[in-house]
């Protein structure tokens, strides 16, 4: 009997529903008699998991946990790279803006103190920065900082498309060294560009190459860009040839930008498809943001309709569709709308059409959309437009459904339109407390007599 067990207790170190199996043999008339057989037990279902099914479950959902937390890690911390980012670019642009202002009112000293300030940043304007720097330095006659700027920024950016305009400058420097700075210069480049003007209406052939002169020559920023203008009013097949290739980065940045901002304001057809060959061949986004703000003011609906189907970049996209919202483009937002699978792409229509002010749309979504999400944000975005036919819409929103998430979202959104009528009305209905106490927390913050007699009403009972 002992060596029986013993066997038994063999098994199950080998199979662990031996154990259950030994149980019930030793119960049989046959253990009884002395005799052991190893009984086939009762048919039981099996569990279809073990014990190390469900460790190795738990491990896995532990992975997808860790793994998640990854995620989130790493998209906060490139959402706060960005925000960095953009906070440095947006402080560039300031200090080389404030700059160019203090070259416009001859303010020499103060535009070296910007123009120094936006280049120790050391993003996309350093370059130029540093070539006005130099600029403003030989108009305060310090001729030797200048060339020591000039020598730096050639070091630094080689590749510069403010180069030529350097080494105009240098040359100018050295060839003038030692010579006193003459003030009337200033009125000297106005006198220039009145004569131009006039030679503009009178003989405009002869005009354009004097004006391309200046445009590529060490002039005021004032200066070129009135030349770049005067320019751009041609109907002279040669100048809009002029004007193109400024625009497609045959000079400065800031003459790009100007040029890509006239092609979309004065052109014609010709100027729009010329805008339409750059942005397929650019591969800077800054440029081709500036070429769909240029499209939004030509009124090219298609060419923005076609960037927020096809353009791969987000931000681009994202562009395009802002442009699009701004042009009032409902139809080609709602188009957009139907095809698009990503969520934040979807974000930014509903955001282009309450800036378009389609507030039909956005309450059809805000009733019928399925992403909660999205539901949320059409919901603030109603808020957002602020009307009694948006509040209505809100109240009703409200009334029909049952998730918390979108009834805290119309409660804020009534708030943000400051529609105490309607959140009294709701709070008055309400049989929910946690929602009615949502509706008391913002009505206890809003400077109206609805809300104020309510929470008094409130106190008494």
């Amino acid at each position: 009997m002992k060596r029986q067990i013993q066997n038994i207790i063999d098994v199950r170190l080998i199979c662990p529903a031996a154990l259950v199996v030994a149980g019930l043999a030793l119960a049989t008339p046959a253990a009884a008699q002395g005799e052991f057989t190893l009984a086939t037990p009762p048919a039981v279902a099996t569990p279809a998991w073990s014990f190390d099914q469900d460790r190795e479950a738990e491990r896995q959902d532990a992975q997808r946990d860790r793994e998640s937390e990854q995620r989130e890690r790493e998209r906060e911390k490139s959402d706060r790279d960005r925000e960095q980012r953009d906070r440095e670019h947006e402080q560039e642009a300031r200090y080389y803006e404030q700059g160019m202002s203090a070259l416009d009112s001859a303010r020499w000293d103060r535009a070296v103190s910007s123009f120094d300030r936006a280049a120790e940043m050391k993003g996309t304007k350093a370059d130029a920065a540093m070539y006005w720097k130099a600029y403003a330095q030989n108009k305060q006659g310090q001729r030797g900082e200048a060339l020591g700027t000039i020598a730096a920024m050639m070091k630094d950016f080689p590749k510069s498309r403010y180069l030529e305009q350097a080494k105009a400058l240098e040359f100018e420097l050295r060839r003038d060294a030692g010579q006193p700075v003459r003030p009337e210069s200033e009125s000297d480049e106005e006198m220039k560009l009145l004569a131009l003007q006039a030679l503009q209406n009178s003989a405009p052939e002869q005009a354009i190459p004097m004006l391309q002169k200046i445009l590529q020559g060490t002039s005021s920023p004032r200066l070129k860009e009135r030349a770049l203008f005067v320019l751009a009013q041609s109907d002279s097949a040669r100048a809009r040839d002029v004007l193109v290739g400024i625009a497609k980065g045959s000079s400065t940045p800031d003459l790009q930008t100007k040029a890509i901002q006239y092609l979309g304001v004065n052109g014609g057809p010709e100027s729009r498809a010329a805008l339409g060959d750059i942005y397929s061949s650019s591969n800077d986004v800054d440029v081709k943001r500036r070429i769909l703000r240029a499209f939004m003011v030509a009124g090219e609906k298609d060419r923005l309709l076609r960037a927020a189907q096809s353009e791969q970049n987000p931000e681009l996209r994202s562009e395009a569709v802002r442009q699009l919202g701004v042009m009032g483009a409902h139809d080609e937002l709602w188009t957009l709308y139907q095809k698009e699978s990503s969520v934040d792409v979807k974000k930014q229509i509903l955001q282009a059409m309450f800036v378009g002010g389609n507030a039909d749309k956005l309450i059809d979504l805000a009733k019928t959309e399925q992403n909660p999400e999205l539901r949320r944000t059409a919901v603030r975005n109603l808020g957002l437009i602020g009307s009694k036919r948006t509040g209505d819409a809100l109240v009703e929103i409200y009334g029909a459904d049952k998730d918390p998430e979108i009834r805290k979202a119309v409660i804020n959104a009534l708030f943000i339109q400051n529609n105490a009528e309607s959140l009294v009305a709701i709070a008055r209905k309400e049989q929910d407390a946690s929602m009615k106490k949502e509706v008391v927390q913002k009505l206890s913050l809003m400077r109206s007599k609805v809300a104020t007699d309510y929470l008094i009403e409130i106190l008494n009972k």
